[in-house]
């Protein structure tokens, strides 16, 4: 009974405890997201795509508030497409936007440079951290999402993907049309750039590396990576096309530091190895991070 008790008490917790870690994910980035508008983007006229790029338009036409004018174009497409999404999701999302779109309005901060090639630079990076922590957490910024799913639910040769890079396309080209077109293509430049930060954020900077080994030589090659580098070997039962012999292929995660050693060992045992090595861009478990660290 009591031990029933204590798994409860102990799965609430930890419910709890990562209900906390997504919310502060979800303000953090946010926070951080936001600063990209008055320190870079909205004094260079950078729109990057989605609504937010639309508001920056309109905020260089009738000097609207970007923020504000944001959020008044997200809440309705919320209304709309709320029921594409989970519950938690949206209500998640509802709370990121309407503190990001606020942020970018509220927060006193004076530009940090009115060179436009710095700031699509630096813009991108921190929207792109900022929109990383707000997607870690569980949320997203912008009511499109929604609508891109409920678009591709009813015409299903219409990805999501396909449908936010049209409106991001539609936004640069009448940032290209009203505003100039280096705007443009400085915008086009910071989309890829928080593109890719996201893509860190979400995935991290991993140094891991995946090693895939197919040599006759794969038992001392495994004893040897297990006894000196001290790391864990999976077997992948693997048949040759040509041969039509089955002979396991051993996997491997090791640091990027470990490389050269798992490459040595190999090349000792034999030359004649095929190996594969990739990267892991994230690796979870014994030896790595662990899950409650995400």
């Amino acid at each position: 009974m009591f031990s029933f008790l204590r798994s409860a008490f102990n799965k609430t917790e930890n419910k709890t405890r990562e209900r906390i870690f997504s919310y502060g994910q979800i303000a953090l980035g946010s926070l951080i997201g936001a600063a990209a508008y008055p320190l870079f983007m909205t004094p260079n006229n950078i729109a990057p795509g989605g609504l937010t790029g639309l508001a920056m338009i309109l905020n260089f036409l009738f000097s609207l508030p970007v923020g504000f004018t944001s959020l008044t174009l997200n809440v309705p497409l919320f209304l709309i497409g709320y029921r594409t999404m989970g519950r938690i999701f949206a209500f998640r999302s509802l709370i990121a936007t309407a503190l990001f779109s606020l942020l970018i309005d509220l927060l006193p901060l004076q530009p940090m440079t009115m060179d436009p090639l710095l700031a699509t630079l630096y813009g991108g990076i921190l929207l792109g951290i900022g929109l990383g922590l707000i997607l870690r957490g569980g949320a997203t910024t912008g009511g499109t999402d929604m609508v891109a799913r409920m678009v591709h639910r009813r015409i299903p040769a219409i990805t999501v993907g396909a449908f936010l890079f049209a409106i991001d396309f539609m936004v640069v080209a009448a940032a290209g049309l009203i505003i100039g077109t280096s705007e443009a293509l400085y915008a086009l430049i910071n989309i890829f750039l928080s593109a890719k930060m996201i893509d860190v954020v979400m995935v991290g900077f991993s140094g891991n590396k995946a090693c895939l080994v197919i040599s006759p030589a794969w038992e001392r090659i495994q004893a040897r990576i297990m006894t000196e580098m001290e790391r864990g070997v999976t077997q992948l039962e693997a048949k040759g096309g040509y041969t039509g012999e089955s002979r396991p292929t051993l996997l491997c995660v090791v640091s990027r530091m470990e490389v050269t050693a798992v490459k040595r060992i190999i090349r000792e045992e034999d030359e004649q190895a095929f190996v594969i090595v990739v990267e892991a861009n994230e690796a979870i478990g014994d030896g790595f991070s662990g899950m409650n660290q995400e």
